[in-house]
């Protein structure tokens, strides 16, 4: 049976199915209309497509206020439950445009023993690599803490790179196809105007605590550690991209090469984001082991504590490298710290990472569209 043809009282199994039911119901409510940008953005449509509810699912923040709010809500016959929906469909958003896809089926459920078993296997790769190559102790102090004594320059280089431009390169895919069955042209991609509000919205969080300032707990009380984890994290994982970019720099165009003096630009840049990811994936964590699991998506959790995970040894270990490069564990360390590296940027366009670009693709669709008059019925 076609979502459109269900009745509208009986839950459907399907996530999009059940999405188009529950937008329907929503739709001819309006109750929550002013909490976040998902409600303003379905009033906008008399049906919904496929993609229609995959731009609403990325839309949503997951923050839960509206199930809290709503009178159709479980034990309600009608079952309406808003967050919980568009978290499943956000994950089958991934799956659905993986590239390749069959990389993103057997990634997109992975979870921690995979990310584990995926960071060990390419820990051991470069440490038989490393040893084999060397004849000196790899076990005693460095003084001036070579990084590239240890692996070669163009070593990283091209095995990162290599890896960095698959990671653009899916993300990009991906992100494309979402934005192309949207229905919007590509040259909308260049509205500036769009951008400043998408990108205003994407760094501040704005919706992340509904019509509130914060998110909502099954007990109708706010709860700002959410938002103060996904800040961490958020800002945390930029301010370490940014620590990499300006140490590349430096090394292409001034030839300075790692480790660079604690004073340095990326090293205060990257100490900033190392302590962002070592509190806020911990703290998301913690969220989610407090929240409703009336809003939560039981089939993401191994997916999302892979990522967790990641991030904090990301960060853990990068950390514990720059406290312990002049030493001897600076060798194992620098191979275990790049191997995390390595199975977190794999991982990246196959998991809950991934709804990070395609929140930002519908943050832009909203803009986009938010300036547009609505369309009558007659028009639709």
């Amino acid at each position: 049976m076609r979502a459109a043809d269900a009745p509208l009282l009986q839950p459907l199994d399907e996530p999009v199915d059940e999405g188009v039911r529950i937008m329907t119901i929503c739709n001819a409510c309006r109750y929550c209309e002013g909490y976040c940008a998902v409600f303003p953005a379905m009033e906008r449509r008399l049906s919904f497509s496929e993609a229609d509810i995959r731009y609403l699912a990325n839309l949503c923040h997951s923050c839960g206020d509206c199930l809290y709010a709503c009178q159709y809500a479980p034990p309600h016959a009608f079952g309406v439950n808003v967050p919980r929906t568009l978290a499943r469909v956000r994950g089958e958003t991934y799956r659905a445009y993986a590239w390749p896809a069959w990389l993103g089926e057997v990634l997109g459920r992975s979870g921690v023993l995979t990310a584990l078993a995926l960071a060990a296997v390419i820990a051991a790769s470069l440490w038989v690599g490393v040893s084999s190559s060397r004849s000196e102790d790899l076990f005693h102090a460095v003084p001036g803490a070579r990084f590239y004594s240890v692996i070669p320059h163009g070593v990283m280089f091209f095995v990162f790179g290599a890896v960095g431009l698959f990671v653009v390169a899916t993300m990009f895919t991906g992100v494309l196809g979402a934005w192309s069955d949207m229905g919007e042209e590509r040259t909308a991609l260049a509205d500036p105007m769009a951008w400043k509000t998408a990108l205003g919205d994407a760094f501040s969080l704005r919706y992340l605590g509904g019509h509130a300032t914060a998110c909502t707990d099954e007990l109708d009380r706010t709860a700002s550690l959410r938002r103060a984890a996904h800040h961490l994290t958020f800002y945390g994982f930029l301010l370490c991209f940014a620590a990499t970019t300006v140490a590349a720099v430096y090394h292409s165009a001034f030839g300075w090469e790692a480790p660079y003096d604690y004073l340095s630009l990326p090293v205060l840049l990257g100490t900033a984001g190392g302590v962002g990811l070592l509190i806020g994936p911990p703290l998301l964590y913690v969220c989610r082991r407090r929240a409703d699991p009336l809003t939560l998506d039981s089939a993401q959790a191994g997916a999302g504590d892979a990522l967790i995970l990641l991030l904090f040894l990301t960060s853990a270990t990068g950390l514990l490298l720059l406290v312990l490069r002049e030493t001897s564990a600076m060798a194992i360390l620098l191979v275990v710290h790049l191997a995390i590296v390595m199975a977190l940027f794999i991982v990246l366009p196959y998991g809950k990472f991934a709804h990070s670009f395609y929140r930002l693709a519908a943050l832009l669709r909203y803009a986009l569209e938010s300036r547009r008059p609505h369309r009558s019925a007659d028009e639709a």
